[in-house]
Order: C-alpha cells, then sequence, then structure tokens
C-alpha cells in the first residue's frame, strides 16, 4: 500500500483528485441534498447526522419525505454518494501522504494516517447500502437495520472528524518546518 501511495504523489493529480472530490460533494450540498431536503418538512436527512439517529427518527424522516422524497433521496442523492467516498478517500490519503512526504514522515508509523479517510470512505458506503435497504423496506424496515446505518454513520463522521484533526496538524507542523527553515536561512 505504501509503495501504491508513494507512486502517487503527484501534486497536480493530487490537486486534480481534491478539485473532482470537493466538485462532487458541492453538487450534492447545493443540488442533491436540498433537493431532498425540500421534501423533509425540516427533517435532516440521514447522511446529514454525524452524531447518529434511531429507527423512530428514520421513520418519522421517511414519511415526512412521502413517495416523492424517498424516490429523490434513493435515486438523486444516493447515486452522487455512490462516487463520492471513493473520490474523498482516495484524494484525502494521498492529502495526508503528500504532508508527510513533506514532512519526512511517510515512512514511519505516521503513515497509517493514510488510512483513515479510507476508512471514511468504507463506512459511507456502508451508510449508503444502509440507506439504500431501508428505503427499499420501507415502512417495513427493521430495527436492526437502523442500528447497523447508524453505526456506519457515526464511524463514518468519526473517521472523517479524525481525518481533518490530523490534516491540521500536519498543516501546522508543515507550516512550523517551513518557517524553521526561513529562519535558518535568514541567519
Amino acid at each position: 500500500m505504501r509503495n501504491l501511495v508513494q507512486k502517487n504523489l503527484s501534486g497536480k493529480r493530487i490537486l486534480w483528485l481534491f478539485v473532482i472530490t470537493n466538485a462532487v460533494y458541492s453538487i450534492m450540498l447545493l443540488i442533491t441534498i436540498p433537493y431532498v431536503m425540500s421534501f423533509s418538512q425540516g427533517m435532516k436527512l440521514l447522511d446529514m447526522m454525524p452524531t447518529g439517529y434511531n429507527h423512530e427518527y428514520i421513520n418519522s424522516l421517511l414519511s415526512a419525505l412521502g413517495e416523492g422524497g424517498r424516490g429523490a433521496y434513493l435515486y438523486r442523492q444516493i447515486p452522487v454518494d455512490m462516487i463520492y467516498p471513493f473520490l474523498f478517500g482516495v484524494s484525502s490519503c494521498l492529502v495526508l501522504a503528500y504532508f508527510l512526504d513533506k514532512l519526512n514522515k511517510l515512512n514511519g508509523a505516521l503513515f497509517y494516517l493514510c488510512f483513515i479517510p479510507l476508512f471514511s470512505g468504507f463506512f459511507d458506503y456502508g451508510e449508503n447500502f444502509g440507506i439504500i435497504a431501508i428505503l427499499k423496506t420501507y415502512p417495513n424496515n427493521s430495527v436492526l437495520l437502523s442500528q447497523i446505518t447508524n453505526i456506519l454513520s457515526i464511524l463514518k463522521s468519526s473517521c472523517t472528524v479524525t481525518y481533518f484533526i490530523s490534516l491540521i496538524a500536519l498543516l501546522l507542523a508543515f507550516g512550523a518546518s517551513r518557517l524553521s527553515q526561513n529562519f535558518r536561512l535568514k541567519k
């Protein structure tokens, strides 16, 4: 895995992946999620609840969405959200690896930070498949399915937060390293 990551540490490649990833995310945030939420009577979609939800909330949401909203969730939001986890996982993995490489830490134990966004993407796919199953079985979705999907949502969110904390720490370390180099050059 380390060799695969090192082979793809081109700044241009990472930048393009980052741009594509955020373009897909923007489509979700600006188009598909607001469209589905226009049916939800103000209730948040499952994808947008980082601290989780329960079986009762799911049933209330799906009832509020109505047939049109459930169809929009299943056939508009979910297809776009089936592209995003892969893009997020790969681009975020490479962003972390890029800064670790710049700090000469890619070959150490910190390399394993690169797995965090990949896990986030994996859990996001699990969440998406759970939501698909919930939408397709409504109104007969099971409590167990709701609980499993909820756990996957929380795991996705936890990994995503951990990724961003790691990225901020690396950016701070990178900035400090650059300042230190510039200070030494001026002496």
